[in-house]
C-alpha cells in the first residue's frame, strides 16, 4: 500500500522561506517520479517541481526559488521554498508516479499522477 505524508506547510513573511517534507512508504523514491504540486483557491492545481532517476524539472513560476531533493535512504523528497511571494500561497501536496510524469512539462501533468498525499497549507504574506 503507497502512503505519502506531506509536512512543513506555515505561514511566512514576503521574501521568507519554508521547507516542505513528503515520506514515502510502499514505494522506492528512486524508482518513481516525485512532485510537488500545489492548488490556490479558485484555481487548477500545478506542479512546480518533479525529481526522478536523477533528473529535476521546475514549473517556470518557481525556478531558481524552489529547489527539490530527495533522499534514498529517508525514502523522502523534499521542497526547499525561498523568495516566497504571496502568490506561492496554496495547498501543496506530492505525488508519485511512474518517471515518464517528471518532465519539463511538470506544470501541467498532475493528472498523471496516481499517489497523493494529504495537503499542507503555505501561506506567504505581502
Amino acid at each position: 500500500q503507497v502512503q505519502l505524508v506531506a509536512s512543513g506547510g506555515g505561514f511566512v513573511q514576503f521574501g521568507g522561506s519554508l521547507r516542505l517534507s513528503c515520506a514515502a512508504s510502499g514505494i522506492k523514491v528512486g524508482n518513481y517520479a516525485l512532485g510537488w504540486f500545489r492548488q490556490a483557491p479558485g484555481k487548477q492545481r500545478e506542479g512546480v517541481a518533479c525529481i526522478r532517476d536523477g533528473a529535476i524539472y521546475y514549473a517556470p513560476s518557481v525556478k531558481g526559488r524552489f529547489t527539490i531533493s530527495s533522499d534514498i535512504a529517508k525514502n523522502t523528497a523534499d521542497l526547499q521554498m525561498s523568495s516566497l511571494k504571496p502568490e506561492d500561497t496554496a495547498i501543496y501536496s506530492c505525488a508519485a508516479d511512474q518517471p515518464l510524469w517528471c518532465a519539463d512539462n511538470i506544470a501541467t501533468v498532475a493528472v498523471g499522477y496516481n499517489y497523493w498525499s494529504s495537503g499542507t497549507q503555505v501561506t506567504a504574506s505581502s
